[in-house]
């Protein structure tokens, strides 16, 4: 079986580190998708703007190590095991993703490509398909996880005037707002869940080519830089 790559994403998160662990759970994130040969025409992507979301199956790139029967999910603090195709961990045999993401805009010039909001997936990310989200066959209000039945409780986060005004200075040609994406980023507590928070500690990511800083502070974040990261920085 030969499986090929028939789009790349252009996404705001350039390292693995900070990326939610689902999708649209910072729904202020803003990815493209482009589309490479033979895709890369009008004709593939008609029709698709009639759906507000689509699933997107992709491949872990960036994943080191080898799968193992069972793993350690981030959610479960990183102490407890599961077995390997009871998780999302992206260590599975063939590190294949999939994610639904809301569906913005379908761009034809200069280039096939798709605006998304919401994606959880690493600058560079190959995408193996698309396909439109259904809701009535998609969207399942009794369906239930043991271990992930809800949404983590979001941490409260701090961003001082100064940093707020420069990232909301920010502009890309995809609407991203950065001042939102950084709260909704942190607030899902990127750290490991088995790590306790470290007030001594800064802690830190790439993000829509910043290097974002924070620490943890009384229950919260709190930002403390966000720098442009220098052309060598992002090779």
């Amino acid at each position: 079986m030969i499986v090929e790559p028939i789009a790349t994403v252009h996404s705001c998160f350039g390292e693995k580190f900070g990326v939610p662990r689902q999708p649209l759970l910072a729904d202020a994130s803003r990815a493209s998708i482009e589309l490479l040969p033979p895709l890369d025409m009008p004709d593939a992507v008609a029709g698709l703007e009639e759906n507000t979301h689509i699933w997107v199956m992709f491949q872990f790139h960036r994943a080191a190590g080898q799968w193992s029967a069972k793993v350690r999910p981030p959610r479960l603090g990183g102490n407890k095991k599961l077995g390997v195709l009871a998780t999302r961990s992206p260590f599975h045999p063939n590190n294949i993703g999939l994610s639904v993401v809301r569906l913005l805009e379908v761009r034809t010039e200069p280039k096939v490509e798709l605006i998304v909001g919401g994606a959880d997936l690493v600058d560079g990310t190959p995408v193996l398909d698309i396909k439109p989200y259904i809701p009535y066959a998609d969207s399942l209000p009794e369906a239930r996880s043991a271990f992930a039945g809800a949404a983590p409780a979001p941490l409260p986060v701090s961003i001082p005037d100064a940093i707020r005004e420069q990232a909301a200075a920010y502009r890309d040609d995809r609407g991203t707002d950065l001042p939102r994406l950084i709260e909704q980023v942190l607030a899902q507590d990127p750290k490991p869940a088995y790590q306790q928070p470290d007030s001594q500690r800064i802690y830190g990511m790439q993000l829509c080519g910043f290097d974002l800083r924070w620490r943890y502070v009384d229950g919260g974040i709190e930002v403390t830089a966000l720098t442009p990261l220098r052309e060598r920085d992002l090779q």
